[in-house]
């Protein structure tokens, strides 16, 4: 009998401010990342499934190491989030259009983070507009 090789993601992305709208980017993100091999974590504290994934409340509650977050929630509510990022560590944090501002960048550069101020789904080569 062949032996079953289970598939581990490219990546884990949490998806900051994911959506159950699927014409929200937050939403588009999800599916693109799923579509492309990420584990994909969408962090949002009003919702229990998104894309018929797991939501978790905060980002502290993600059960695995995060390489990814993708930021879309607006900058007051970024602002209240940074020590969450900070914690989980992530190699890349997408501040997406609507979701930067100068302090939020500032306050990330401060702990050692530098955000990359993009369309965390371009990124990936998907284009948004074909979700």
């Amino acid at each position: 009998m062949p032996k079953l090789e289970l598939k581990q993601p490219k990546q884990n992305i949490a998806i900051l401010g994911a959506s159950r709208d699927r014409s929200k980017y937050s939403n588009k993100a999800v599916r693109a990342y799923s579509s492309k091999g990420y584990g994909v974590y969408p962090v949002n504290p009003n919702a229990q499934q998104i894309e018929e994934l797991t939501c978790y409340p905060k980002l502290k509650d993600v059960p695995v190491k995060l390489d990814i977050v993708s930021v879309y929630v607006p900058p007051a509510v970024g602002l209240t989030l940074v020590e969450d990022i900070v914690r989980v560590g992530p190699k890349i944090v997408y501040l997406n259009p609507g979701a930067e501002s100068q302090e939020f960048v500032k306050m990330l550069r401060a702990r050692g983070i530098r955000p990359m101020m993009a369309c965390s789904i371009l990124a990936i080569g998907v284009d948004p507009a074909k979700l």
